[in-house]
């Protein structure tokens, strides 16, 4: 089967895997997202027999899959032509025990026969080192250990282990149970305890997802992309990766292949963003304690683009030679060089999330003077780059220019620090960062607008267009009614649209001119067209937008804008903002049904 990306995400905060359409682990990595990806086959070319695990039934002739209701416990059903059939349950255990979170580096799977007398083969291929060879395999009676890097994984299970190990089709007549995780002896009855992990895990699923604000229309497609963002939080420190996975190209051949397993302040800021509005003040608290390490971490200096989830600073880029890459399209990229870049918008990205802290009185821990003295390095920072060049937020790799975007998001900074200046009673402090916002807008208006287009230029030194300058509204830097805004949107439309779908620009950079459309620009257009009065068109689109969602609810970063077809990585942080945020600008009220 040709490598697609029909999958469905499961997780629990610190392990997470991406299971195809017939319930094989295509992509999965340990100890943690940007580890070693045991689970491989979805970027190892025609060889996708290795790097997997799967359950195969004899003579099967269709699959189908649901998730279990508002959790993240995905359920395949495999049929044979005899009318057998099974039901796979797969989930990372995740639940409250012991006065602490239990999200162990492990995966369950339950096999449970539904139908007719189904006979079953068991394939459990992990690697190691990015793909250089199949893990050795040593075995117990109940057991089989795979040696995948310096610590073994092990696979606890009351299924026929000489079956597993011979890879023979047996008959399955009682529900299986498998639980692949730390090297060590499974305490208890693994029948008893692996179900006792999916009914904790079902109610902590069902309990978080109960404390959202949801709007009255889309709401599955809100939570499947809440879930989906919270899966792609690493708990342990709060860090918010871009996507599960790397190296998923953005257009075919197109050499666009980079690893996403990291903490972008941008994207982060975003995902927190949409999240909060649902309500979901765990990611956010767990978020803002990552980014008071990495401005403690920069002492005042220069704030990287991206982290990794630990908050290590150098991401250093290499290939994994042995992965041919999705359909073969390699290179396989591990790390990103784009920490080594300057990236201005950033320092708004902190200050932002941070700024909500000295107001939200829900909050376990609101922000206080120390941390406004923090806060106000990182504005300062904003204030002395607001008008220098950088690689801006779609991180070229080639050039620098003065990107508008950046700009704005420095304002943006400074504009907020006046806010929190008021609400901690700092009156100079008000007038201090005020002035600064004054200032950073007037640089902006005298050198991002074009009087020739009559628009707002990408760069202070061109007057080329991207998507990113719909965010002015969205940051509160202009009104939808304002003249200069109207007149940008019409040329980004004339210039960036194509059909029911928005490039994030035209013109060409590092690799070329782009050739897919970027999905979280679609959405910006999206809410735009709500903004200036042209809902329907924007509910049109939106609708149009999750019609190309996979039957997961999810997204990937990219759309080829004629074949309807995902690229990029996925699950995309982005995309699932951009669902969460157009179902709540144009769903209706709950008042309509009460």
């Amino acid at each position: 089967m040709t490598a697609n990306l029909e999958l469905s995400p499961i997780g629990n905060c610190q392990v997470s895997a991406l299971v195809d359409e017939e319930g094989g682990f295509v992509w999965g990595c340990v100890p943690r997202v940007d580890g070693d990806p045991v689970f491989c086959s979805l970027l190892n070319g025609d060889a996708r027999d290795r790097g997997i695990w799967r359950f195969e039934l004899e003579r099967q002739v269709r699959a189908s899959q649901r998730y279990e209701r508002n959790t993240a416990i995905l359920v395949t059903r495999l049929e044979a032509e005899d009318g057998s059939a099974v039901e796979i349950s797969d989930f990372a255990p995740r639940y409250e025990g012991s006065g602490r979170m239990y999200r162990p580096v492990a995966y369950s799977r339950i096999v449970r026969p539904v139908a007719g007398a189904p006979r079953l083969k068991v394939v459990l291929k992990p690697m190691r080192s990015y793909g250089e060879e199949l893990a050795a395999t040593t075995n117990g009676t109940n057991h089989v250990r795979y040696l995948v890097g310096p610590q073994a994984l092990r696979l606890s299970t009351d299924a026929p282990v000489g079956y597993i190990l011979e890879e023979r089709f047996y008959r399955v007549e009682s529900d299986q149970h498998f639980f692949l995780g730390p090297d060590e002896p499974f305490v208890g009855n693994i029948r008893s305890e692996v179900r006792r992990m999916e009914a904790n895990t079902a109610k902590y699923w069902q309990h978080w997802v109960r404390g959202l604000h949801i709007p009255l229309e889309w709401q599955e497609e809100v939570i499947r992309a809440a879930i989906a963002l919270k899966l792609c939080q690493h708990e342990e420190t709060g860090a918010i990766v871009a996507a599960l996975t790397t190296s998923i190209p953005e257009a075919p051949g197109s050499q666009r292949n980079w690893d996403y397993r990291y903490c972008w302040i941008r994207d982060s800021y975003y995902t927190v963003q949409a999240l909060n509005r649902l309500g979901a003040l765990d990611v956010l608290e767990k978020y803002l304690a990552y980014l008071r390490n990495i401005v403690d971490q920069a002492r005042g200096g220069q704030i990287q683009p991206l982290y990794s989830v630990m908050g290590a600073q150098e991401l250093h880029e290499f290939e994994a030679g042995n992965l041919a890459g999705y359909r073969g399209m390699g290179p396989v990229r591990v790390g990103n060089a784009a920490y080594k870049q300057v990236q201005y918008d950033c320092y708004g990205q902190i200050v932002m999330p941070t700024a909500q802290a000295f107001f939200d009185h829900r909050l376990l821990r609101m922000a206080d003077e120390t941390d406004f003295a923090h806060l106000e390095e990182v504005g300062e920072a904003a204030w002395l780059k607001h008008d220098k060049p950088d690689a801006g937020l779609w991180e070229f790799r080639t050039r620098q220019e003065v990107h508008t975007y950046s700009a704005v998001m420095c304002w943006a900074a400074c504009d907020r620090l006046a806010n929190v200046a008021a609400q901690l009673g700092k009156g100079d402090r008000v007038m201090f960062w005020k002035q600064r916002a004054d200032t950073i807008r007037q640089t902006i208006e005298a050198n991002a607008w074009k009087e020739d287009g009559e628009h707002y230029g990408a760069s202070f030194e061109n007057g080329y267009l991207d998507a990113s300058l719909l965010q002015m509204i969205e940051l509160r830097y202009l009104k939808p009614t304002d003249e200069r805004f109207r007149k940008t949107f019409a040329a980004i439309e004339r210039d960036l649209r194509r059909g029911d779908h928005m490039l994030r620009y035209a013109a060409e950079d590092d690799f070329g001119a782009p050739e897919t459309a970027f999905n979280v620009c679609t959405f910006w257009l999206i809410e735009a067209l709500a903004l200036v009065e042209r809902k329907g068109e924007a509910r049109e689109i939106f609708c149009a937008m999750l019609s190309h969602t996979t039957r997961s609810g999810l997204l990937s970063e990219d759309l080829d804008y004629d074949t309807g077809e995902l690229w990029g990585n996925f699950p995309q942080t982005y995309s699932l903002v951009g669902i969460i945020n157009c179902a709540g600008l144009l769903s209706k009220p709950w008042s309509e049904v009460r």
